[in-house]
């Protein structure tokens, strides 16, 4: 069974994460320094809120599955939509260890399908491949195809796992 997934970005995860508590009527079921997440069964959705990002708003959207057949028909999906898929395959990133996959729709929203194997205790880990050091949490660039919106997206995307301003570390959608 699928759950949506909602990312935003928040200046104030401290006031957000009261705000949303309310709005939820459900306390986070993870908090970190940096980052929250409510897993809600009615609306089943994955809403996750991190100060990581450049600017405040929404940075993707997605679906998470819970077997791996179910992210081969999303990616199936979002093939025959003639979207290009980034496979980032294996991967860490929001305190998890995932399989996924990233298409952008044409107003340069980024959606991504995971599959979710495990916690872990930190937002992400280096990267252990070359092909993985590059990718994060969103594609760095739109489709060629796509509309002008999603060129102005991808430096945003880009810069999305650069080192921190605090040195504390990089920052990943």
């Amino acid at each position: 069974m699928k759950r949506f997934h909602v990312h935003l970005h928040v200046q104030d995860l401290a006031q957000s994460i009261a705000f949303y508590s309310r709005l939820f009527a459900a306390a986070p079921t993870r908090v970190e320094a940096d980052y929250a997440k409510w897993m809600l069964d009615d609306p089943r959705v994955n809403f996750a809120i991190s100060t990581r990002g450049s600017r405040p708003g929404l940075d993707h959207l997605g679906f998470q599955v819970d077997d791996a057949a179910e992210l081969g028909a999303l990616k199936a999906r979002a093939e025959a939509a003639d979207a290009a898929v980034l496979d980032e395959g294996a991967t860490t990133c929001c305190y998890a260890r995932s399989e996924k996959h990233w298409v952008t729709d044409p107003q340069g929203v980024a959606w991504e399908h995971f599959h979710t194997l495990q916690d872990i205790p930190v937002f992400n880990e280096a990267p252990t491949t070359p092909a993985a050091a590059g990718a994060c949490c969103a594609p760095a660039a739109p489709a060629p195809a796509q509309a002008p919106v999603a060129a102005e997206a991808a430096p945003r995307r880009a810069a999305c796992c650069a080192p921190s301003a605090t040195g504390t570390g990089s920052r990943c959608c």
